[in-house]
């Protein structure tokens, strides 16, 4: 198999995988709001955001360096290397990972009562800091997958670990939830630690067979250092970023409902219009975003390995291809998901207020997925640092704005404060990308074309549906069609129009033969 054909078969794995993951994950979002409530949501998620930033301080860039070892070791053609950046990769999770579960678990009160005002959070907290280590050694296993190409086994243990957590939670639920917010937070962690659990032993099992199959290299002592220093260039300014964003993140959020409550809501009604945003609107509006990140994720290794070899044609041929099909796919999401938006949150979760958040988000969903591929793009080029610098700018603002505008716009200023971060944050990043790569989109074939064919499409298929020809459906189905009619005609427009060429799909093609 070659580059090419293994690059796109393992984009395409991915994202059938990441999509039923978060189909599943959508679902059962709608499964478990619907049993314990919005006010359990919005707890839940406060309970998250504390336990993310204890997954950021576990895991300290590690991903990001096990791939671009074992990426530079194979353009290198030094894979004997590998076995023991994997071994390097580990010790350095393990420190990591003990040491934030430990002040995760013994900190959980003070974490509750001080910051997060919920003494509700404490025993959530305890269990999820035990996930800490298998999630840090787990992360540097997904790295070594990744960069060898074989990322099925990746997508087997995500597989794995949603069926778990899904069987888990749901039996939970059923056995031992006594009908308070408590006991609904703590029957969800108690599913998610298991499955975050047998995700790790799976993942471990299946590196423990891959590496067998090599052969066993003794390489000097010498060697040995310098991988534990090129380990720590990459993943310390990663992880320092990390712990810097990822604590803005955890505070701005504990200070959502804070903000919610000073703009007049109770606290109830503030879990409630947070875990609505948050768990229910966000997913969906993500959704889409699986395809995007699948890929995404492939082009560290793949970036790494071409600038490793010096060949600056192939790292730009990447680049301007990578930019060209993301802004189609962003903006034509963009368009559908604003056109469908309330048919969205009746069909998703009737009788919230989801509709009309989804509405407000969805024009900023092509700057928030270019975002992804332009990130993983930088880092793959070695801008790491650059792109820490940017998400510190973003997570700073987020903080600064969510503490003035709550209070006086609620919920909506919230919305307001994820526009004005997330513009900011694109601009930065797309900017230093063309400056680095010296790769300029088109503004006409890129964002033009692609824009007025969604609008066209949309608008096309409302005059259409106006004919009440599928009125007899359930509306699920009626919708389900709607959106497939414009996406059929949007992708018949932008390759009409030029915005994507035929020739390159083709060619792709061709080379997958």
């Amino acid at each position: 198999m070659n580059r090419f054909k293994k690059f796109i078969f393992n984009g395409l794995l991915l994202s059938v995988v990441s999509l039923l993951m978060r189909f599943v994950g959508v679902s059962y979002n709608v499964y478990i709001s619907n049993r314990v409530g919005a006010e359990a949501m919005g707890l839940f998620t406060l309970i998250s955001t504390v336990y993310g930033f204890g997954v950021t301080l576990a895991t300290s860039g590690i991903n990001l360096a096990s791939t671009r070892l074992v990426s530079e070791a194979i353009g290198e053609e030094r894979s004997d290397r590998i076995r023991l950046i994997i071994s390097k990769s580990i010790l350095y999770s393990l420190f990591f990972s003990f040491l934030s579960s430990a002040a995760l678990y013994f900190g959980a009160e003070q974490i509750s009562v001080i910051f997060l005002k919920d003494k509700r959070c404490i025993t959530s907290l305890k269990i999820l800091a035990l996930t800490l280590p298998p999630i840090a050694l787990s992360s540097a296993l997904g790295g070594y997958f990744s960069a060898v190409r074989k990322v099925y086994k990746n997508a087997a243990t995500q597989i794995i670990g949603q069926a778990v957590k899904i069987f888990a939670c749901s039996a939970l639920l059923t056995l031992f939830f006594a009908g308070d917010v408590e006991s609904a937070c703590i029957c969800i962690v108690l599913g998610g630690a298991l499955a975050e659990f047998l995700s790790f032993l799976a993942e471990l099992f299946m590196y423990l067979l891959d590496s067998s199959k090599g052969n066993r290299v003794k390489l000097h002592e010498n060697e040995g250092k310098e991988i534990s220093k090129k380990l720590r260039r990459i993943a310390l300014p990663v992880a320092f970023s990390a712990y810097l964003r990822s604590g803005l993140i955890t505070i701005e959020h504990i200070l959502i409902p804070i903000g919610l409550e000073k703009s007049g809501r109770s606290r109830e009604h503030s879990l409630a219009a947070y875990g609505t945003v948050h768990s229910m609107v966000f997913p969906v509006v993500l959704f889409p975003s699986a395809i995007l990140s699948s890929f995404a994720g492939l082009l560290v290794p793949e970036i790494s390995e071409a600038k490793a070899r010096g060949d600056k044609r192939e790292i730009e041929r990447i680049i301007s291809n990578v930019l060209e099909v993301a802004l189609i796919f962003a903006i034509g999401t963009a368009g559908i998901m604003v056109f469908f938006s309330y048919e969205l949150g009746r069909v998703i979760y009737p009788q919230t207020e989801a509709g009309k958040y989804i509405k407000m988000v969805a024009p900023l969903i092509p700057v928030m997925y270019l975002d992804t591929a332009v990130d993983a793009m930088l880092k793959g080029l070695g801008e790491q640092v650059y792109s820490m610098w940017v998400n510190i700018i973003d997570s700073s603002l987020s903080v600064i704005l969510v503490i003035f505008l709550l209070p006086a716009f609620g919920i909506e200023g919230y919305i307001m404060t994820v526009y004005f971060t997330e513009l900011i944050n694109g601009a930065l990043s797309i900017t230093r990308l063309i400056s680095v790569s010296k790769v300029k989109p088109s503004i006409y074939k890129n964002i033009l074309i692609p824009l007025l064919s969604v609008v066209f499409s949309a608008i096309a298929v409302n005059l259409l549906s106006r004919l009440s020809l599928l009125d007899f459906l359930p509306s699920y189905f009626s919708l389900s069609a709607d959106i497939i009619t414009t996406v059929a005609i949007y992708l018949l427009l932008v390759f009409a129009l030029g915005a994507l060429r035929a020739s390159k799909v083709k060619k792709g093609l061709k080379l997958m033969r």
